[in-house]
């Protein structure tokens, strides 16, 4: 039901309000103080998700205002200037030191986000960076304590948090019926074998791991590159991975970027006492709860020609969630610190191959990083 959707009820506005398309005059909404943004990189998910987001926003009444962005390429600089209205620079200093905003959306690539985040954060600007968040967890470390030293917000991109089946899913374990869970099993298949599988793909699933079952004590993975096709020359493009959690809970995750990607490409389950879910991508929920009553099912209820990808796909609830807390009236759903622990389970699981034994949680930062380097260079020799 996309009642659950983030902070955006359009069931309601659609049948209640009579306002299929979302874009009736919102009080409350319009009455929110306006937040200017700043974007750090427009590559491709800034153009299709971000840009689309937050035009997606702006349409039902929320004061938000991209004012300038930092892009090296002229020709992508162009087109984004003459799109959105904001001002094009190529060199992000020169933006951050001349532009007067309360937040940056870090859109950049990987090995840029400790960079950038670092020196808007000490422009004293509001963070949001795409996943991961970084590929050091020094680094990560690092950015998270500067955030926290300066009393600014810092959250990385987790988007299924916001999206409704996920949601919902959140629910049935903080309230009942799959509380307490014993028993987690997830799946991703990426499909493409020109990312890497678990820093650009996986990182989504040890965000929701935590998400439903909370930190882990123990990570024990095994791996195959049995068609060894990734032309990055990737350690394995199969990999399962067993895990331990403080909670005493127990669970399993499996990856392949030999997979076909979108039949489909992510999948939860959740055991409690009596009752489990599983979530199927980000459109269905199935809860069975009873040996003799009926499963109970979630989709969407309305025809997706009125669904907004960026809405259902948890990017407006992301900027929704950034933008709220910048006003105050929020906390982060997902922080920085959470994007430290996402990466620190994929760091985890190459250990654990390297390793061929079990690593347990936590790591540390700068012996962590310095082992998964000697491990991917070796993968390359």
């Amino acid at each position: 039901m996309l009642e659950d959707t983030y902070g955006y009820t359009p069931v309601k506005k659609a049948f209640e309000l009579m306002d299929v398309y979302g874009v009736g005059f919102d009080e409350e909404r319009a009455a929110r103080s306006k937040v200017r943004l700043l974007i750090i990189g427009m590559g491709g998910v800034a153009q299709s998700k971000y840009l689309p987001a937050i035009s997606r926003l702006q349409v039902i009444w929320e004061p938000v205002e991209i004012v300038a962005f930092a892009e090296p390429r002229e020709d992508q600089g162009k087109k984004i200037q003459q799109i959105s209205g904001a001002r094009w620079y190529r060199d992000y200093r020169k933006m951050l030191a001349e532009e007067d905003a309360h937040g940056v959306l870090v859109l950049s690539p990987d090995e840029w986000h400790p960079e950038h985040t670092i020196a808007s954060l000490e422009a004293g600007r509001h963070v949001v960076v795409e996943k991961p968040i970084c590929r050091s967890l020094a680094e990560t470390e690092k950015m998270c304590r500067l955030a926290d030293e300066k009393a600014l917000t810092l959250m990385t991109v987790a988007t299924m948090r916001y999206s409704a089946p996920y949601r919902r899913a959140k629910s049935l374990i903080a309230n009942g019926p799959v509380s307490n869970p014993a028993l987690y099993v997830g799946k991703f298949n990426l499909g493409y074998d020109y990312v890497d599988l678990l820093e650009s793909g996986t990182i989504h699933l040890f965000d929701l791991t935590r998400y439903f079952m909370g930190d882990l004590s123990t990570v024990k993975a095994i791996g195959i590159n049995k068609y060894q096709r990734n032309r990055r020359k990737y350690p394995f493009d199969n990999l399962v991975a067993s895990f331990e959690f403080e909670s005493g809970a127990v669970g399993a995750l499996y990856s392949s970027s030999s997979a076909l990607s979108f039949k489909p490409w992510v999948r939860v389950e959740v055991y409690g006492d009596r009752a489990w879910f599983s979530v199927e991508d980000q459109y269905e929920l199935v809860l069975h709860d009873s040996e003799e009553g009926p499963t109970k099912l979630w989709r969407p209820v309305i025809p997706n020609t009125l669904l907004f990808d960026e809405e259902f796909g948890g990017f407006m609830g992301l900027l929704e969630n950034f933008l709220q807390a910048i006003r105050g009236i929020e906390k982060p759903l997902v922080t920085g610190w959470d994007g430290y622990r996402a990466l620190e389970l994929s760091v985890a699981c190459h250990l654990s191959l390297s390793r061929r034994d079990a690593v347990h949680l936590p790591l540390d930062p700068l012996s962590a990083d310095k082992e998964l380097l000697s491990w991917l260079h070796g993968a390359e020799g």
